[in-house]
């Protein structure tokens, strides 16, 4: 039976959501998502660009199209703000990058019904084969974290 984390990841559309001005936008999680045949929007905040090529929307309210899910990785200073998007467009699936979690996003996770995870990297769970993604994969299987 897949866990919580992995479950998250048999949705069909996506958001990552990056702010460049602060990091770099998380082309790895966007990418392996897009190899997973998943539906994948890349939003920046700081309204950079493209990201392998594809169109970079610059808030989640300026997608196209409905997302499942929402992952975000930005620093832990606009998480709150990007719940509140979430929030405001009904969305019930969030994953918050590790490190980018705040006790008030997630507490409005909390008290909007919102699934989130959070407390480590998603690129994880989307990055198939041998990398060094794929030995913190194991280090969390074999402490039950997984």
């Amino acid at each position: 039976m897949p866990s919580e984390r992995e479950q998250f990841f048999a949705l069909d559309s996506f958001a990552v959501v990056g702010d460049s001005a602060g990091k770099p936008f998380p082309k790895l999680t966007y990418g392996n998502l897009k190899e997973l045949g998943k539906k994948a929007y890349a939003v920046d905040l700081s309204g950079k660009g493209a990201v392998e090529g594809d169109k970079v929307y610059d808030s989640l309210e300026d997608l196209p199209g409905e997302v499942q899910g929402v992952i975000i990785e930005v620093p832990g200073e606009q998480t709150l703000n990007v719940v509140k998007d979430v929030v405001k467009l009904g969305i019930k699936d969030v994953w918050i990058h590790m490190g980018c979690d705040t006790p008030e996003a997630l507490a409005l996770c909390q008290e909007e019904g919102i699934q989130v995870r959070h407390g480590t990297c998603a690129v994880m769970y989307t990055k198939q084969g041998l990398s060094y993604h794929s030995v913190h994969k194991l280090i969390m299987k074999v402490s039950g974290k997984y």
